[in-house]
Formats: structure tokens, sequence, C-alpha cells
């Protein structure tokens, strides 16, 4: 049987963003295959991150798969620039967006995969009409807008409810956790059922990067077995 695997997803956040080309060689080199882009219009979060350009400019120099987590408001007059910029995952937030299944589908007719995500307040039955419909779901575990939190562990029961959906309906998406993803909190992260984990500032603060994803990957699959999964 093959070993079972959660992707670690670098986010681009917590890089130096005044040589944004070599953390994004630094995450190709670290044996990492997703790039998180948390786009911030400091309207919905605090914070203002980049645009569309940042994605273009850096997607011929990078074979990574792109996840775009737009944390912004009206995100129906972003999808299709971030996925003409070069984006394979677009991620919208349940609380910024009304009429969420017709993004939802346009991102799919673009030819990207959808998702979509949820911050600590808002409960998984939100977002229960529409999990046919997704590719990927995000769970924050901490609130949106900064780097460097400590992950709200109560949210880890939403992955829970949402990997046992998943099962009971035969549904096909991924499960992703973004918010205090480290090498103290990723066997909880597996043994709650994710299949994705951002890794932001625990993933760019590190010198050795390469070691800092095999050990990250040495705990998943510890967590993997004497969880069952």
């Amino acid at each position: 049987m093959s070993e079972k695997r959660i992707q670690i997803a670098p986010s681009i956040l917590s890089a130096d963003f005044s040589n944004v080309r070599a953390a994004v060689a630094e995450v190709e080199a670290s044996g990492a295959q997703i790039l998180h882009l948390d786009v911030m219009d400091g309207v919905f979060v605090p914070e203002i991150t980049f645009g569309p350009k940042l994605v273009m400019d850096i997607r011929p120099h990078s074979d990574l798969v792109f996840d775009a987590h737009l944390m912004i408001t009206s995100p129906e007059s972003q999808v299709d620039a971030f996925i003409d910029a070069g984006c394979d995952y677009v991620t919208i937030h349940q609380e910024s967006c009304i009429h969420l299944n017709r993004v939802l589908n346009r991102i799919k007719e673009k030819g990207a995969k959808c998702g979509i995500s949820i911050v600590p307040s808002t409960p998984v039955s939100a977002i229960t009409p529409l999990l046919d419909l997704v590719d990927l779901v995000l769970v924050m575990t901490v609130n949106p807008g900064y780097g460097g939190q400590r992950m709200i562990q109560s949210c880890l029961d939403k992955i829970v409810e949402l990997d046992a959906m998943r099962r009971s309906e035969d549904y096909g998406y991924l499960i992703s956790v973004d918010g205090g993803v480290n090498l103290d909190t990723i066997q909880d992260v597996v043994a709650a059922g994710a299949d994705m984990a951002v890794a932001g500032s625990a993933f760019f603060n590190e010198v050795d990067k390469l070691t800092f994803m095999e050990r990250m990957n040495t705990l998943a699959q510890e967590s993997f077995r004497s969880s069952g999964r």
C-alpha cells in the first residue's frame, strides 16, 4: 500500500516581498508542489497584499500549483483576472460573496478548480449546499488577515465534520487548513482529516526548509498511522 501524504502548501504571505521570485524557488526546492497565494484587500481583512499582476509575473518561472485564496470583498470581480494570471485553484470566502454558486461555477467555466473558505465563526452548515460543487474546502483555523497566529484548535472539529460528510455523501472535495500550521500542530490537522495544510511563517522562518518539510511529512505519516486514516 502506498503511503498517504498530506500536501504542505507554503504561503507566500510570509515571504520576503522584495524577492518573491527567490521565495518561490525556495518553495520548489523544498519539495512542495503547491504555492498558496494569500490575496488581501484591506477591507475583508485588515491587510493588503497583492493582485493578479504578481501572479502573472511569477507564473512563467514556476511549475508549482498556484492556489489563490481571495480574502477580498466582491471576489466575483476578480476571479477571471487571477485565473488568467495563471492560478490553478481559486478559493473564495462564504462570508464575502452573496451569489456563491454563480461565482464558483464561473471559476469552473474558466478552467480552474474552485474552492470555498470559512472563517472560525462560520459553521460548516453555511456551505453544505455547495459541497457537491466545490473542489476544495479551506477551513480557517485563525481569523484571517495576519500571519504567525496561534491555531484555534476548536476549528479542527469542522475538518472532522467535513471529512465525515465527504465519506457519507461520496463528495470529491479536498479539505485544506490554514492558520497556525507548524510542527506542533500538523499531527492534529492530519488526524482531523485534512488533505492539505497551508504553512506560512512556520515555513519561511526556517533556514533549512527542506528539513522542515521532511519533518512535517514524517509527523504527518505518524498521525496517519495512529489515526487509522
